[in-house]
């Protein structure tokens, strides 16, 4: 029988252990499932025979607490979780959140800000030489300089800051493997840097080779244009197959100090996939939090199958290019399927599986046969700005793995509740499984991600022209009424994007007056780190093609455009009106069906004023050109 891995000196004992080999300081809480990256790394780990033990949530300001499990063997994996601590801390508008859902009973103040460097310098206060490697979606995304937005400026590659030895970015199964057999091999963690996956620091490159080497810090420091240029350098190097080894520079007063990125680890295959989802995790958070009432985030995964990873949406908003890469991998049907059954005994099983998908759930394989031997395009996208002909839209294998989970025992519905791509939907040359979806996999509503109506903006975003949205809501409308099903579109729309003046806030609001909907939560555009779109808010510029983009930055006018897409709750009333009367649009504040607010005191007489002027002018203008028309014919 499986059981967690150890947390305290006596679970070390009940099991025979002296020492770790690596202990995993996380800030997370401990949850042993494949959903969180602490589970998956400490789980291969553990099958390839070493002792790993888990520091959840340590006390930052306490050294002791980084001591409870000694010094391990072969070195500190740290992590600051399944977010970035401070995604995970405050909101857009840089308030402090309320609740942290991947702590004990949701309370807040468990971790640090910026949780992997105050990690990693507490154990350097204590163990001096100890072998430091940092991992997660934190260390991942800021392995370079990077745009810190609670900060408001660019900050040094975290390796730097975090005084880690070794970075492991990405999802890092293969590279933490090969890190481990080179420290039990005796290898100094110093000479490590042959790992794909993985960012290390030298002061020579006398034997680095192949690399292209990008601005360094203070040049992009001063110049947002070179930053702009670093970031497009680094984008088009993401992939595993083509990517290039990128040397970032630091110069000291005396020295230059080099930050090195080898290319991106291989993707897994199919094979290790199934391996890896397949391990004995426990599938629930350790037993000390009952008490507290649990770790939340576990509640939203637990009967969910992660059936796929990385995305070729490629969306500029979302980092998984960076981190997760955009050739798709994914487990076999029968990995799925056992994981499922092992769902279905589970004591609160109630017979529904909440979601079979991963970043985009319609994704089940490469964009091309391309992208399996040779990688991504490096400049092209497979769905922006419209579907690549290579692109083969298939989603037969989905279907089919859909029809066997529905067809389980116990299992009495089968949700999709991860991104559906519906420009990918829509290339398939048939409608087969917006029928299953629709007919099986829909409770009434259906979560898709629009983003915007205005193409200005689409563009920038990577997405497709909203015509294309059109389609699929003209596509889902005439499904489920060939179905007998009354099933709605939810759309996620965002607002202050890059490239999002107030006139295109405002096409956002009409779109909404036709649909006759008001949402009740609009997400504001949040800058985190390595993004296109953050890189394009830091700096004004596309990174793709260098050109200017107005970036709505105020936070005055970030928060009328937030409400003019809530334009009918009252409490957003003045914003409305300022931002209409800003954008030249008073023709919208008005008792007309298609105005958007009725005008306050006092601007009822001005509205009727200039209602009546426009109605004068327009009379004038008739008679002008009757005028004139005459004198033409005579």
């Amino acid at each position: 029988m499986g059981d967690f891995l150890p947390i305290c000196q006596q679970d070390m004992k009940a099991r025979g252990w002296n020492q770790c080999d690596f202990v995993y300081v996380t800030g997370d809480a401990y949850v042993d499932h494949p959903s969180f990256g602490t589970a998956i790394i400490s789980r291969i780990l553990e099958a390839r025979g070493y002792r790993v033990g888990i520091l959840a949530q340590p006390d930052w300001r306490d050294a002791k607490s980084i001591q409870i499990l000694g010094k391990p063997r072969l070195g500190f994996l740290v992590s600051a979780g399944n977010m970035d601590s401070m995604v995970n801390h405050y909101s857009v508008s840089k308030k402090r959140r309320q609740q942290d859902l991947y702590t004990p009973g949701g309370a807040m103040g468990r971790r640090p800000d910026y949780a992997t460097i105050v990690y990693c310098n507490l154990i350097r206060s204590v163990y001096k030489n100890v072998p430091l490697i940092i991992g997660g979606i934190e260390a991942s995304l800021r392995r370079l300089a990077h745009y810190d937005y609670w900060s408001d400026r660019l900050k040094r590659s975290i390796l730097l800051d975090s005084q880690a030895d070794l970075l492991s970015y990405g999802m890092g199964e293969h590279s933490i493997v090969e890190i481990a057999e080179a420290l039990d091999a005796g290898i100094n963690v110093k000479q490590i840097t042959f790992v794909d996956g993985t960012v290390y620091q030298t002061r020579s490159l006398e034997n680095v080779y192949d690399y292209e080497l990008l601005p360094d810090y203070e040049e992009i420091k001063k110049n947002k244009r070179e930053y702009a240029h670093s970031f497009g350098i680094q984008y088009r190097n993401t992939d595993p197959f083509g990517g290039k080894r990128l040397v970032e520079s630091y110069s000291g007063r005396n020295y230059v100090e080099y930050v090195v990125q080898n290319p991106p680890a291989k993707p897994l295959s199919q094979g290790e996939m199934d391996e890896i989802y397949g391990l004995p995790y426990m599938r629930n958070y350790h037993p000390c939090y009952e008490a507290a009432g649990g770790v939340p985030a576990l509640q939203e995964i637990k009967f969910s199958l992660i059936s796929n990873r990385g995305c070729f949406g490629a969306c500029s908003f979302c980092a998984l290019t960076f981190h997760q890469g955009r050739i798709i991998q994914s487990r076999s049907h029968e990995s799925l399927i056992a994981e499922a059954r092992r769902l279905t005994e589970e004591p609160d099983f109630k017979g529904y599986i909440h979601d079979v998908g991963g970043p985009t759930a319609n994704f089940r394989f490469p964009a091309c046969k391309k992208q399996e031997s040779k990688g991504a395009c490096p400049d092209k996208q497979c769905l922006f700005p419209k579907p690549c002909k290579n692109m083969n839209a298939d989603h037969g294998d989905y279907i089919a793995l859909l029809r066997k989970l529905r067809a389980l025992p116990k299992v009495k519905k089968v949700f999709i509740r991860s991104g559906i791509r519906f420009d990918y939907l829509l290339a398939d040359k048939n409608r087969n499984f917006l029928q299953e979806l629709c007919e099986h996999h829909v409770s009434g509503q259906l979560k898709v991600a629009p983003e915007h109506v205005s193409d200005k903006v689409l563009m920038r975003m990577g997405k497709p022209p909203n015509a294309v949205y059109r389609k699929f809501v003209k596509a889902y409308e005439d499904m489920n009424k060939y179905l007998g099903k009354e099933q709605y579109l939810v759309p996620y729309l965002m607002s202050s994007h890059p490239g999002s003046t107030l006139q295109e806030a405002v096409k956002l609001a009409e779109y909404l007056r036709e649909l006759g909907y008001m949402p009740e939560q609009v997400q504001d555009f949040y800058p985190t780190p390595s993004t296109l779109s953050t890189c394009m808010y830091y700096t004004g510029l596309d990174p793709r093609n260098m050109e200017a983009v107005y970036v709505p930055t105020n936070p005055h006018e970030k928060a009328m455009q937030r409400a003019l897409i809530q334009y009918r709750d009252p409490r957003n009333y003045e914003l409305v009106v300022e931002a209409l009367k800003r954008a030249g649009r008073t023709d919208l504040i008005g008792y007309d069906q298609k105005c958007l607010v009725r005008p306050g005191r006092g601007e009822e007489k001005q509205t009727s004023l200039k209602k009546e002027s426009r109605k004068k002018k327009t009379i004038r203008n008739v008679h002008q050109k009757k005028k004139s028309d005459r004198k033409g014919k005579w």
